[in-house]
Formats: C-alpha cells, sequence, structure tokens
C-alpha cells in the first residue's frame, strides 16, 4: 500500500531528500528507524519507487552519488513489497490522515484532483 504517486511535489521531494539523508549518515527517527529491520533490499525499491515518480513528473534528479555508494555492496534484487510488515493498512491510514490535513490546510501544491485520487486508493484499499 503505497502514496508515492498521490504525495504533492513538497512531500515527494522531501522523500529524495530523506533517503539521501539516509544513504549518507544512516539517520535514526522515531519514525523511519523500522526500516533498519529490513534487508537493503527493500530500501532500494523503495528508492526506486520515488525515482520513477520523479521521472514521471519530469523532476530532475542531480546527483545519484549518496545513493550508488549507499547500495555498492547489494547484490541482484528481486520484486517485492518494501517494508511489507510496516507498509499496511495503518500505514496507508496514516498517510492519508497526514496528507488529508495538508489539503485542508491548503498546501499550495496539492490542489483537489490530486486529493481526490488519493481517496479513491485509500477507499479502494478497505
Amino acid at each position: 500500500m503505497d502514496v508515492i504517486g498521490f504525495l504533492p511535489k513538497g512531500q515527494l521531494l522531501s522523500q529524495w531528500r530523506e533517503l539521501n539523508s539516509i544513504f549518507a549518515k544512516e539517520d535514526k527517527h522515531i519514525l523511519i528507524n523500522y526500516i533498519y529491520e529490513y534487508p537493503k533490499d527493500d530500501l532500494f525499491i523503495y528508492t526506486e519507487m520515488v525515482i520513477a515518480e520523479m521521472k514521471k513528473r519530469g523532476y530532475q534528479i542531480r546527483a545519484y552519488e549518496k545513493m550508488n555508494k549507499y547500495f555498492e555492496d547489494l547484490g541482484p534484487v528481486e520484486a517485492k513489497t518494501p517494508f511489507k510488515q510496516h507498509h499496511n493498512r495503518e500505514y496507508l491510514e496514516i498517510c492519508y490522515y497526514n496528507l488529508k490535513e495538508k489539503f485542508i490546510r491548503g498546501q499550495k501544491d496539492y490542489d483537489e484532483d490530486m486529493y481526490q485520487q488519493l481517496c479513491m486508493f485509500v477507499n479502494s484499499n478497505h
């Protein structure tokens, strides 16, 4: 259950910044510590999902050095759902309400159409 495709520009770009911070210093934070319970494959797949969405929207990625260094010892990665035990129904609800508040408060880069698409996605995953 992933909401990457429904993130406003600001949040999507923040995902890339946060990933680069993880690549550089393996940040510890209560909201992301669970990622270290999984093989690096999961973070790689999640990173690829973020990159794919950025490219789909035409956003330029200037540097991949931190990512490449972080994953340099990673072998072949099989397709799977990343962070499967954590990115579940409850996680979807948390993300939904976070994005709903951003929409209600008038975040400039979060329009009605994008919010409605998110709502349809969430409702279809009940």
